[in-house]
């Protein structure tokens, strides 16, 4: 986050910036009262909440509004489920709130160190081929305009703009509030398993089709595929969580402590990759158990590292995948972060990755001291060629002449953007990029 000095940077220190000035508004209104003033000044302004976007797309040149102060519930209600959040609430303090309620978010990502706000601006995921992204469960939502107005898009007021702006880019208005649609809690039961990477990828359209949630990882150099399978339950189902040590050790000592003393001894001995990721698919990647939904669909990630990820029809993910084998093989890379596979319904939201087809992702990564660019390159090419589209908060090179073509409503989404923001108050580089000027 901001810096003494006034520099903000993102957590993958991919982007940074120097803005005019940071403020910390405890209120909605406290927002109103930043965007009207920024506006009387000739000054751009934009809200942050994590910083985990690996692109420029929070980056704030003029007012950065930083909305750690911004976190709660507003309202709840146990019986239909509906539940107001402050939209800089962290994703990992939502299960919390909801307990009292007897309810849970439907689905999460990886990672719930994102606020909720960036999380559906940027269309953050999970994996589950019936459930979409997080922002398939919002209800609604409320936005500070560049005219300094509460803009509410619910599905009784301007309902017409819901689709459009949920996932909005930070490009419409700044979200202050948002509403979801939370599921009774539930348990999730686990199953973590290596599996031949042949047989995986010969069998994915079964497995992602007979599994609540499935997904896989796979380390370069290796020829199995670390399985991952959830199932779901109901809360009053028996609980059989990982004992303590054995989270400790997963989590603590070798996915954080040992891989993260790896990467930084990869950078200087990069022979090192293989014969390590070889070891690492035989000693993790193999347990059952069963927990809180968000104890199981979570996982800490302390090892900083940048990430691009495409978006691709699902049934493009096979195909894609033995291209970015081969890439890898024939370049002799050597790659210390494993590729993630995962899968989401089709949804309706207008600039959703998974906007009208059933999707699957591919998600690379490379450790953050490491230049990722010519293996992003290289495997973008590949994503890009099968239909691929670059989930927005996370790296690629396309403009909005390319994301146009495989948006069908991006023209109506910049139409909207002209309508609430005509005279871009809520702009920087990087959404000129994507947008267009």
């Amino acid at each position: 986050m901001t810096q003494p000095g006034g520099t903000w940077r993102n957590w993958g220190r991919t982007a940074a910036v120097r803005p005019v000035r940071v403020e910390r508004p405890r209120s909605p209104e406290g927002v109103q009262r930043a965007v009207i003033a920024a506006a009387a000044q000739g000054l751009t302004v934009k809200a942050v909440g994590a910083g985990h976007s690996f692109t420029g797309i929070a980056a704030a040149p003029g007012v950065l509004l930083e909305l750690d102060d911004l976190q709660g519930l507003v309202s709840a209600d146990a019986v239909s489920g509906r539940v107001t959040l402050l939209a800089g609430t962290r994703l990992h303090r939502i299960p919390a709130l909801l307990k009292p309620y007897g309810l849970a978010m439907q689905n999460l990502g990886d990672i719930d160190r994102q606020s909720i706000s960036g999380a559906i601006s940027t269309g953050t995921h999970g994996t589950g081929a019936r459930f979409g992204g997080i922002a398939t469960q919002v209800r609604g939502l409320t936005l500070i305009t560049a005219a300094g107005e509460f803009l509410r898009i619910d599905e009784h007021r301007n309902s017409d703009l819901l689709a459009g702006s949920i996932v909005g880019l930070g490009a419409l208005g700044i979200v202050v509030e948002v509403t979801l649609q939370c599921v009774p809690a539930f348990v999730m039961h686990a199953v973590d398993a290596p599996a031949p990477l042949e047989e995986t990828l010969g069998s994915l359209r079964e497995r992602v089709a007979d599994a609540d949630h499935f997904e896989f990882y796979w380390h370069p150099h290796t020829d199995l595929a670390l399985t991952k399978t959830q199932t779901r339950l109901p809360e009053s189902a028996r609980r059989h969580p990982r004992p303590p040590v054995k989270r400790w050790i997963d989590e603590t000592l070798l996915a954080n402590g040992l891989f993260g003393a790896f990467c930084a001894v990869s950078r200087v001995v990069p022979s090192v990759i293989p014969p390590f990721n070889r070891l690492a698919v035989t000693v993790t990647g193999d347990a059952a158990y069963s927990d809180q939904s968000h104890r199981v669909l979570v996982h800490r990630r302390d090892v900083r590292f940048r990430e691009m990820e495409y978006a691709l029809p699902a049934e493009n993910v096979g195909p894609a995948f033995d291209e970015l084998r081969r890439l890898i093989e024939q370049r002799r890379w050597c790659i210390e972060f494993p590729v993630e596979v995962r899968f989401a319904a089709a949804d309706d939201l207008w600039l959703s990755t998974a906007f009208g087809r059933d999707t699957g992702y591919i998600a690379v990564h490379r450790y953050w001291h490491a230049d990722p660019r010519e293996y992003f390159d290289a495997v973008e090419q590949i994503m890009l060629a099968h239909g691929g589209r670059p989930h927005w908060g996370k790296l690629h090179t396309l403009g909005a002449d390319q994301l146009r073509e495989r948006y069908p409503r991006f023209d109506e989404f910049v139409a909207l953007r002209d309508r609430l923001d005509p005279d871009r108050l809520f702009g920087n580089r990087h959404l000129e990029r994507i947008l267009g000027a």
